[in-house]
């Protein structure tokens, strides 16, 4: 009966040593998510880092705040508010840039950025454009 309450004692341990690590790991998986392929029209920061060598043009599409807090350097503030307004700043850097285009949002769900980047298709601005999977949180969530 000993050597069977030290093992319960082992394995208690060490499930609440796991735990615990899973808690305060800054890099820890989502125990409950599946993650869902990536759409035709989705990157994720891994692709951004092998397929494009991080060379894109970024377009942030949340609100002035969030963008004024935090952005990805270099991203152009380029929102459905504001779209007219701040496509007129960015017309020379858009007609130049050669790159692929990558817009984010606040989030996993966030449709923002995907309107935005219909927005810019439309009016032919973009030939290369993508919505980052995730969003901002995926952005920092890889330390970029």
């Amino acid at each position: 009966m000993t050597a069977l309450r030290q093992a319960f004692i082992l394995v208690f341990a060490s499930a609440l040593a796991a735990l615990a690590v899973h808690q305060w790991h800054p890099r820890a998986p989502a125990l409950y998510l599946v993650q869902e392929p990536l759409r035709d029209d989705e990157v994720s920061m891994a692709v951004i880092r092998e397929r494009f060598q991080n060379d894109v043009l970024w377009i942030d599409a949340r609100p002035q705040e969030q963008f004024d807090a935090e952005h990805v350097p270099g991203a152009l503030l380029l929102n459905e508010q504001k779209f007219e307004e701040q496509l007129v700043q960015h017309l020379d850097t858009l007609q130049a840039n050669q790159k692929p285009v990558v817009i984010y949002c606040s989030g996993q769900k966030c449709e923002a950025s995907r309107k935005v980047m219909e927005k810019l298709k439309e009016m032919g601005f973009v030939r290369e454009a993508f919505v980052l999977k995730g969003g901002w949180n995926a952005w920092k969530a890889a330390g970029t």
